[in-house]
């Protein structure tokens, strides 16, 4: 019984471990696409998005109350 179970489990480890790389491969490549889009984009259009981003979704500021 042992046999069969040793067999099974080396038989998945080869199987994890030779299809990881290919699984992370398109992952890799969408990171590596998204990078050089950011890239090509200027800095000062970033921190422009960034500024804009946070004035339109800024928290809203508690009104005191006066008495």
């Amino acid at each position: 019984m042992f046999r069969y179970t040793a067999w099974a489990l080396l038989a998945l480890y080869l199987l994890v471990v030779g299809l990881t790389p290919a699984a992370l491969a398109p992952v890799t490549l969408t990171l590596a696409g998204l990078a050089a889009v950011i890239a090509a984009i200027p800095p000062s259009i970033l921190v422009l998005a960034a500024v804009a981003a946070w004035m339109k979704h800024r928290p809203a500021t508690a009104k005191t109350a006066t008495a």
